[in-house]
């Protein structure tokens, strides 16, 4: 007799709330999400390493539409009058939807965080969220309002950046030691550092602007100058509206200081140099989009790669803060001379170089006592312990 054909074995059927089940319904995924993670928990929770890299790549992915949002609104606000519902706004806040999203989960559940990383994201969300209506309210009394650097902006950056402290934090803590924790540590260091130099693209943007009207050939539209002209503003005041030696300080004791915390805290040789060089290319691609698009130009701060690079040797050399900051800010300086003297940066005071290079020094001996009370140091006998999970 012939012999009987087994039948193919079939599939067992996904059971309620697996993962298997909700890739076939979506309804099912959100049940098996809930069930598995939208439990109460405390910070310091176990979290696997497939759950951290989901968790922070959300991060990552959150604050990349931030950072292109804010970045095409510096420029839109050279060509258009202000709009609450203008593209790069909108963009801008998809991103911080997210963020509130993360914040709300690390909150409930505890996972991927400690105390401290969850303190800084809460303060941190919570001080942009307040610093949003408070800028509405600021335009509607003040008009355009463009510069960067009014107070209800400032606001908007200190939250940003203390809500990226949170995230770093949290993922250099629990993450386990590898080329994962250092891609994704130098990914949210990219976007803390673009967010400590993002006022300074008001300047970069505004000696463009002004060069193009005062030859006639302004990117701006007729209502976005009559408009500042008739809050009293003449084109210089509009495009460059603070003092010549904000734009180098900033740079220095911001956007430097920034490449110092992150060069000290991941440990790896280049990192400052290739934060800094990813920050610029990523400028430049945007510059050829915009640009594109019928956009204003920038000048981009090339010097800062300069000043990256002596960070990296200063930190790799062990050369103390205090003795490295005035020389970095010197050498920065000297560079910068030459790039703004090719037009390519805003105008720079070069008198301010001895009270920035003094207060380089200063903030980069406190920063260096502030990362190793507070935060686990590449390098430090005590780094492996504050690594550790639990």
């Amino acid at each position: 007799m012939p012999s009987a054909v087994a039948p193919a074995p079939t599939a067992a059927p996904a059971a309620p709330g697996s993962l298997r089940a909700g890739l076939v319904h979506p309804i099912a995924l959100v049940r098996w999400f809930w069930a598995a993670y939208l439990t109460p928990g405390h910070p310091g929770r176990v979290t696997t390493g497939t759950e951290l890299r989901w968790i922070y790549t959300a991060w990552l992915g959150a604050f990349l539409l931030k950072m292109l949002g804010s970045t095409w609104d510096v420029s839109w606000h050279f060509r258009w009058l202000r709009d609450d519902l203008a593209p790069p706004h909108l963009l801008n806040s998809a991103g911080t939807v997210v963020v509130v999203a993360l914040v709300v989960f690390h909150t409930y559940t505890g996972y991927g965080v400690d105390r401290r990383a969850l303190r800084l994201m809460q303060c941190g969300i919570g001080a942009f969220l307040v610093a949003v209506p408070i800028d509405i309210v600021n335009h509607r009394i003040n008009g355009l309002d463009i510069t960067s650097w009014s107070p209800s902006h400032a606001l908007l950056y200190l939250g940003t950046a203390i809500m990226l402290a949170g995230a770093i934090r949290g993922w250099w803590r629990y993450a386990a030691p590898g080329r994962v924790r250092d891609l994704v540590s130098l990914g949210l260091w990219l976007f803390f550092v673009e967010n400590a130099l993002f006022p300074n693209q008001h300047q970069e943007y505004g000696v463009l602007s002004l060069v193009a009207y005062d030859a006639g050939r302004t990117t701006a539209e007729p209502q976005l100058l009559d408009f500042a002209a008739s809050q009293g503003q003449s084109p210089a005041m509009f495009m460059l509206p603070v003092p010549s030696w904000v734009h180098p300080a900033w740079l220095i004791c911001a956007g430097l200081l920034s490449l110092v915390l992150a060069r000290r805290i991941v440990g790896l040789r280049w990192t400052a140099t290739t934060i800094a060089a990813v920050y610029l290319a990523y400028r430049a691609v945007m510059w050829l989009a915009l640009v594109g698009m019928g956009f204003p130009p920038s000048v981009l701060p090339l010097v800062l790669l300069a000043g990256a690079v002596l960070v990296d040797l200063a930190v790799t050399y062990r050369v103390p803060g205090w003795a490295a900051g005035p020389v970095v800010a010197g050498v920065v300086y000297a560079v910068g001379y030459g790039q703004e003297s090719l037009g390519l940066l805003p105008p720079w005071n070069w008198w301010s170089v001895l009270p920035v290079a003094v207060a380089f020094g200063v903030l980069w001996a406190a920063a260096e006592l502030l990362a190793r009370g507070q935060w686990p140091i590449a390098g430090d006998p005590a780094a492996e312990e504050l690594t550790a999970p639990g």
